[in-house]
């Protein structure tokens, strides 16, 4: 079966999913991440920018997800902008650096942007 989500892309721009408390935000993200895992929908890339970088540091819920896909191709695009910002660069425990110009090429390749 041909994956639906080969032109794919994702971008995480929050510490979780939705509008909700944090806990909810990432339970959900959670969910989200575990269900592209099992049913092989995974796309080529995700990137994580403003506050979505949390979730691919040291102690983010989303870490054995992150690992997972990454493992299974997956390129995780973090930006260095606001990793710096947030002070979280020595934290990295997941995903490539980048810059907005990697994560511009990643939406202009895709066929589909799916911001969460």
């Amino acid at each position: 079966m041909t994956n639906p989500n080969a032109e794919t892309v994702i971008l995480v721009t929050r510490n979780g999913m939705g509008d909700a408390d944090v806990e909810l935000q990432q339970k959900l993200i959670q969910v989200y991440f575990n269900l592209l895992i099992e049913n092989d929908c995974l796309p080529p890339t995700v990137c994580f920018y403003a506050d979505g970088v949390k979730l691919a540091v040291s102690g983010s819920p989303l870490l054995e997800q992150l690992k997972v896909m990454e493992a299974m191709g997956v390129r995780l695009i973090l930006c260095s902008t606001c990793l710096n910002y947030f002070g979280l660069v020595e934290q990295l425990q997941v995903g490539i650096v980048g810059g907005m110009t990697d994560i511009l090429e990643a939406q202009l390749r895709a066929a589909k942007v799916i911001s969460i």
